[in-house]
């Protein structure tokens, strides 16, 4: 029954974008209760879903648009999970906004494009095709550049804004270049189509990956990951992500925790097949991911802005994410479900921390650290459950992110004990400093002496309600729901009858397995039976669940080290910003002229490396020579060429008097020198 309605999941937030945009102005709260019940309702009707199709059940609603085009619904256990995850984040974060932006005066534009942002990215979620994909992820796009640009007339928001439009952009045409040669690819295979099936569908993707060539595979995948590069805040392409802070906090909350940036890493997630076949794919995925996790982790020691730090710490575990996913090429397709995993918990958690970070700026008035300290004593609700949140991220023993992140670690180990343990070493710092950042976040904003005169009030609970129910998620998501999690995932590719053995040799893995986890021989073989699975952080040893043999389970210090990367990490924040057990001054390590401090307070310098030399000099100064090369070349030659056609003609029209006898004149001339002619030929022989 769900089933067939579940085109209102995306129409009812469509129909609220329409009521908040037109009559919005004139309903309380500029109408934002219509974006809680629509987003509210889309929650009803996915858990309706789920209850109609778990375990074993797919749906996939088809009906052609143009060509080989269609309009598809597809929710399979992959586009199920996230369509529960966001209509269950933003309905809270919609019910938070509610307070949050009460008496703004452009508050029924705000809940209006927060609902087409909201329908934009369900469509993208449950698309059944790469196409629609695509469109439903260019207006994700569009609504994030008008969200964190809503204050417009802030000029800091209004260049926010248009660098995530431009930067995201730079990710989209590659995207669009991988969709272009895929297609070009499948329609080179002439394929005997069934009714029903199209192009680009995922289903019929999946079913002839395996007749394109491994070069085109290759391309084709880094195609698509310039797009998750480009939206997942990934590096290079992650510096929009910081800036987006411009933007009201809830909109940092929906677009780093539940909605944009986690579209990229879903995008991987749907196309795993394809990434799986192609040489190096995901060996390229990990490699992105793993040093996007390392690489913000240190920006976010320095930051002072509390909603920066967020930032940083969330490009850093969609890195997580992205290594992840790439780990597949050890793991198969366990390595989307742990994946998938953590971007549900960092969901819960983010948006946790990002609404806290909203409720302390709500009752303070500031978004530096500097100024905060001692907020706990009058903001109780606003400290615990951003301790929750703060402890989950750090990767708390038996909190969420405990089982997600460091999940996460432990396939990277396998990843590692296979073919290379970069990856898995850049992970390990990069959970360090994550609970070494938090931390601090945590003590300078809720301990010791207060830094500023600030007002001294607990936000309403229209807005510390949705930070309670989160918490709750925050800190029993994980031990509820992984193990379950775990094997619902791993069917997802198998409703499609995919060969991973097959695929796996395409892509240059020696496979054995159901999910193609490798079988290598010789002493990398001997390693992977050594690293086994580890699908539980708490040390159970693997029962084959990535489809090889079974093995003893990863070292038992390998299995524990989460725990003490996350207990290491709250200490060490804890000697320098907590005043209770305060051993070091931070200056006593780096000091305002520290080199290294220098360079993560700048953030590696790339704002001048990317907007001052690149932006400015090389594509300013190419557009330039270009600009000179059209003027002074291209148009120099057509205008000298028109100058001279034009000259010529100017003597030439002088001849056209329009004086009869003057025509009869000419004539007249003109028979006697062709008379005078003729003559002079006949008696020189010519004629």
């Amino acid at each position: 029954m769900y089933a067939d309605y579940a085109y209102l999941i995306v129409a009812l937030p469509v129909l609220a974008f329409l009521l908040c945009l037109f009559v919005g102005w004139h309903l309380p709260r500029g109408g934002g209760f219509l974006t809680v019940l629509a987003t509210f309702a889309g929650l009803i009707l996915s858990l309706g879903i789920f209850s109609e199709i778990y375990p074993d059940k797919i749906i996939h609603q088809s009906m052609p648009w143009f060509a080989n085009f269609n309009v598809g619904i597809l929710i399979d256990p992959l586009a199920l999970v996230m369509l529960l995850m966001v209509t269950f984040v933003v309905t809270l974060i919609h019910i938070y906004a509610n307070g949050y932006m009460n008496g703004d005066p452009g508050a029924a534009r705000y809940f209006a494009e927060a609902a087409l942002f909201t329908a934009s990215m369900l469509g993208l979620i449950f698309a059944d095709n790469l196409l629609q994909l695509f469109i439903f992820w260019e207006l994700v796009g569009l609504c994030s550049y008008l969200l964190i640009g809503f204050w417009y007339r802030k000029p800091s928001a209004a260049a926010a804004a248009k660098k995530a439009f431009l930067t995201t952009r730079v990710g989209d045409v590659l995207f669009l270049a991988g969709i272009i040669l895929l297609y070009n690819n499948l329609a080179n295979l002439n394929l005997a189509l069934k009714p029903g099936e199209y192009l680009l569908q995922f289903p019929v993707i999946y079913a002839n990956l395996a007749q394109i060539a491994p070069d085109q595979l290759t391309l084709i995948a880094l195609g698509l990951l310039g797009g998750a590069v480009g939206k997942s805040g990934q590096f290079p392409l992650h510096v929009w992500l910081p800036d987006a802070m411009e933007g009201p906090t809830t909109v940092s909350a929906m677009i780093h925790a539940a909605t944009m940036v986690t579209a990229g890493v879903y995008l991987v997630a749907r196309m795993f097949p394809l990434f799986y076949a192609a040489p190096y794919g995901l060996t390229a995925v990990i490699a992105v991911g793993a040093f996007t996790a390392l690489f913000a982790a240190t920006m976010g020691l320095t930051s002072f802005d509390i909603k920066r730090v967020l930032a940083f710490s969330t490009v850093s575990q969609l890195g997580f994410m992205m290594a992840g996913l790439g780990s597949g090429a050890a793991v198969g397709t366990l390595a989307v479900g742990v994946a998938i995993f953590h971007l549900i918990g960092h969901s819960f958690f983010k948006a946790l921390l990002f609404l806290g970070a909203g409720s302390i700026i709500h009752a303070v008035n500031t978004n530096d650290l500097r100024e905060m300290g001692g907020v706990g004593k009058y903001m109780k609700w606003t400290m615990y459950t951003m301790l929750i949140g703060s402890l989950s991220l750090a990767g708390f023993p038996y909190f969420t992110g405990f089982f997600s992140k460091d999940e996460v670690i432990l396939i990277a180990y396998e990843y590692g004990a296979l073919i290379n343990m970069l990856p898995y070493i850049f992970l390990v710092l990069a959970a360090v400093l994550t609970a070494i950042y938090t931390f601090r976040m945590w003590f300078s904003v809720f301990t010791g002496k207060e830094r500023s005169n600030y007002a001294k009030h607990e936000s309403p609970w229209i807005m510390l309600g949705p930070l309670v129910i989160l918490a709750v998620f925050a800190f029993g998501f994980g031990l509820a729901a992984q193990d379950d999690f775990y094997k619902y995932l791993d069917s997802n590719f198998e409703h499609y009858d995919l060969d991973f053995v097959e695929l796996g040799v395409i892509g240059g893995h020696a496979l054995e397995g159901e999910h193609g986890a490798p079988a290598v021989e010789g002493e990398q073989g001997a390693a992977a039976a050594e690293a086994g699975h580890g699908a539980a952080a708490e040390g159970e040893a693997s029962e084959g669940e990535a489809g090889g043999e079974e093995g003893p389970g990863e070292p038992w210090y390998i299995q524990i080290l989460p725990i003490f990367i996350a207990l290491g990490g709250i200490l060490i924040a804890g000697l320098f910003y907590w005043d209770r057990v305060k051993k070091f001054d931070p200056s006593q390590v780096t000091g305002d002229k520290d080199p290294i401090r220098k360079l993560l307070l700048k953030g590696y310098y790339q704002h001048e490396i990317m907007t001052g030399w690149f932006a400015e000099t090389v594509v300013y100064g190419t557009a330039l020579i270009c600009n000179t090369i059209d003027i002074k070349l291209v148009d120099g030659w057509l205008n000298w060429l028109s100058a001279l056609v034009l000259g010529f003609a100017q003597h030439v029209r002088k001849v056209q008097t329009g004086i009869v006898q003057n025509y009869v004149t000419a004539l007249v001339l003109g028979v006697v020198v062709l008379v005078v002619v003729i003559t002079l030929a006949k008696e020189v022989g010519l004629v």
